[in-house]
């Protein structure tokens, strides 16, 4: 198999939080860091405006403004083919560093290319995606706790802060691809 015309799937679990919250995705050997910094936003339904890095196990890669501050390397200057050699490895992706939201990213398989396919693509994933600044794995704890008692003293912030609507269990395939879709 020619390296760059690979397809990574990833299984990308969101670390601290049982039940687990997941997503298994494809991408093409040839994406950057960068840009797997964006998938991964879009299919855990995150906002993207809270710091981030990846640590493969001895190397750090950041966004460019921040890579000259730390020993870590700009992100948008690697590909994943660089820092993946074999199926079953793992990463790590932290997004937010003041609630830890720590991803740990399973390299399932290493394909060929589907020229018929578009990538990335999202292929399943389970539960709904923590709000934003809720506090980290220990944070989403509470705030569980509090929507689903109404007796709880926070019970009403927290639904009007996220919605009342909010539902830890759902997930939407298709709506995570399409949002994928527009980001090419």
């Amino acid at each position: 198999m020619v390296k760059e015309l690979n397809v990574y799937q990833l299984k990308i679990t969101l670390k601290g939080i049982r039940p687990p919250i997941w997503r298994r995705i494809q991408v093409t050997g040839t994406i950057t860091l960068g840009e797997l910094h964006r998938t991964i936003q879009e299919v855990m339904e995150w906002d993207g405006y809270h710091l981030h890095t990846f640590d493969t196990g001895g190397a750090g890669f950041r966004e460019p403004e921040l890579s000259g501050t730390t020993t870590d390397e700009d992100e948008r200057r690697i590909r994943l083919r660089q820092v993946i050699s074999s199926e079953k490895q793992r990463f790590l992706y932290e997004y937010d560093f003041g609630d830890g939201w720590i991803h740990e990213i399973l390299v399932e398989k290493i394909l060929p290319m589907d020229p018929g396919k578009r990538y990335p693509v999202c292929l399943k994933g389970k539960r709904g995606c923590p709000p934003e600044d809720v506090g980290g794995p220990w944070g989403y704890a509470d705030f569980l706790e509090a929507i689903q008692d109404p007796d709880h003293p926070e019970h009403e912030d927290y639904l009007e802060w996220v919605d009342e609507d909010f539902d830890p269990e759902y997930f939407d395939l298709d709506e995570v691809n399409r949002a994928l879709r527009k980001m090419r």
